[in-house]
C-alpha cells in the first residue's frame, strides 16, 4: 500500500521548495504528479505553488473545506503533492488517506505544525494521526542557531498573540524560532489559552 506522508517544519524551511524538487524528480523520470493546495492560499496568485526562493509551479487542483475527492480523477497519478497542508479539513485529510489505498498512490502533504500560538491546525492534527511517515523539515531560529520548531507572529516589530488563527504572511509577518527565543517575546502565561477573541 502507498504511504501518506506529512512533512512540517516552521515558516521559512523550505517546505515548498522540497515539494517543488520532488514534483520536479517525478516530472523528470515521466511520471505523473497532481500539485494540491488549498484555495485560500492566494499569496503568490490563485493558483501558483511558489517558494520563497523563486520557483514555483501550477497548482492542479485548488480545494476548500468541503472539497469531495474523486478517486477516479487520481488515477493514472504516480504522486499527489499538497502545499498548505495545515489548511485542510479533516474530511480532507481523510480523503487523502484513502487515495493511498485507492487509487493507491503516495501522498505527500507540506505543512506547518503549529501555530503562532503554538497550537496544533486543524490538517497538522489528523495529519499527525494519520500519517504513515512523519519528517520535519529543519530550520534555524530566526534570532540565533538553535533549531527553530515555532512560528512567531510579528506585528510592529515584536512577536503578537493575537488575531484569528489563519493571516496569510511571508518573512515579513512570522519568523522560525526556537522555544526560548520564543518565549522571550512573551510572559510564561502567555503559552496557555489564547486570549479571547
Amino acid at each position: 500500500m502507498a504511504k501518506l506522508y506529512f512533512r512540517h517544519g516552521p515558516m521559512d524551511s523550505a517546505k515548498t521548495l522540497n515539494l517543488l524538487a520532488v514534483a520536479h524528480n517525478y516530472r523528470s523520470q515521466g511520471k505523473r504528479v497532481l500539485l494540491v493546495k488549498p484555495r485560500l492560499d492566494t499569496r503568490f496568485g490563485a493558483t501558483s505553488i511558489a517558494s520563497r526562493a523563486g520557483l514555483e509551479a501550477h497548482a492542479d487542483l485548488l480545494v476548500d473545506r468541503d472539497t469531495a475527492l474523486d478517486p477516479e480523477g487520481f488515477r493514472g497519478v504516480d504522486c499527489v503533492l499538497v502545499d498548505e497542508a495545515q489548511f485542510l479539513s479533516v474530511r480532507l485529510v481523510e480523503q487523502l488517506r484513502q487515495l493511498t489505498r485507492d487509487p493507491g498512490m503516495p501522498v505527500i502533504c507540506y505543512g506547518l505544525r503549529t501555530d503562532f500560538r503554538t497550537r496544533l491546525f486543524e490538517g497538522s492534527r489528523r495529519l499527525l494521526e494519520l500519517a504513515d511517515s512523519i519528517e520535519e523539515v529543519k530550520v534555524t531560529c530566526h534570532y540565533c542557531n538553535r533549531k527553530a520548531i515555532l512560528n512567531l507572529r510579528i506585528e510592529g516589530g515584536a512577536g503578537s498573540l493575537e488575531g484569528e488563527q489563519i493571516q496569510l504572511g511571508g518573512n515579513d509577518r512570522y519568523a522560525p524560532v526556537c522555544y526560548p527565543c520564543y518565549a522571550d517575546h512573551f510572559d510564561v502565561t502567555g503559552l496557555g489559552d489564547p486570549p479571547a477573541a
